[in-house]
């Protein structure tokens, strides 16, 4: 057979504010390769940099989402080189992964993940970093890295942790057990289920909605989210004070703000 072409791994598509990335090497069920992983990276940094840009969507086309990281791959095959100093060496070459999450996390426009089968491995990572998760009901989730003698380091302890709460993230990551569609919407892994062949869809109907919100006041609520999660009460009271106090007074409040008081003069 012959080698798959780079950039058949994964397509980026950019249209009226909204980012979209399909994973697409459906022969390798999607295996996170060097490719993608670079594709992720021009996206978030185009989201980061460009006002015009509003929305991420992560979606995939095949029977898999995704099944975690390519064994494969540079990445993983510079993670095993011979080194005098094995465990330094790991962890270096595994912050690229780290780095990429912290800065879908870190920008302040939302990411949108859309499983539409198996999300497993760095996959479940991913979706910890986005903003909002979708899941078709034909999904599930797990991180079998540990099945490996291993574990998932990007993001599979910590951010998960705080995500859905270590009771439910011992169960995934240390008992390595999978979690369907429906148990991840109650355990608070995705916000959404939909019926198998309406994810494009209803995505589609929230992305719109994003758009139709003030970009600086959603990007100024997901940093104060993101904030207050790892801050005391009185902190989080001074960040929302100072987050509200930067929105009132704007043009784009005062406009919203008289629409809503005048109604009928739309």
């Amino acid at each position: 057979m012959a080698d798959e072409s780079p950039a058949e791994h994964a397509s980026l598509d950019y249209d009226a504010g909204v980012i979209t990335i399909t994973l697409q090497r459906t022969e390798k069920l999607n295996a996170v390769s060097d490719e993608i992983l670079a594709v992720l990276d021009r996206a978030v940094t185009t989201l980061a940099s460009d006002d015009a840009a509003r929305v991420l969507v992560i979606r995939a086309v095949g029977s898999y989402f995704t099944a975690g990281i390519d064994l494969r791959g540079e990445l993983f095959r510079a993670m095993r080189e011979p080194s005098e100093f094995p465990g330094a060496h790991f962890r270096r070459v595994y912050s690229s992964l780290h780095r990429l999450f912290d800065q879908i996390e870190a920008v302040e426009k939302p990411v949108i993940l859309a499983a539409q089968g198996p999300c497993l491995g760095v996959g479940v990572e991913l979706a910890a970093s986005c903003d909002f998760r979708f899941a078709s009901e034909e999904a599930v989730f797990g991180l079998p890295e540990i099945k490996l003698g291993a574990l998932a380091g990007s993001g599979g302890t910590g951010r998960l942790s705080r995500l859905i709460g270590p009771h439910w993230t011992k169960w995934i990551a240390v008992a390595g057990q999978q979690v369907s569609a429906a148990q991840a919407l109650q355990i608070g892994l995705v916000h959404e289920v939909t019926a198998a062949g309406q994810l494009d869809q209803r995505v589609g109907t929230f992305v719109n909605h994003l758009i139709d919100l003030p970009g600086e006041a959603l990007g100024l609520a997901k940093l104060a989210v993101d904030l207050s999660t790892d801050s005391d009460r009185h902190t989080q009271r001074n960040i929302e004070r100072i987050a509200v106090t930067t929105l009132f007074g704007r043009d784009e409040f005062n406009r919203r703000v008289s629409r809503f008081e005048n109604p009928s003069d739309e």
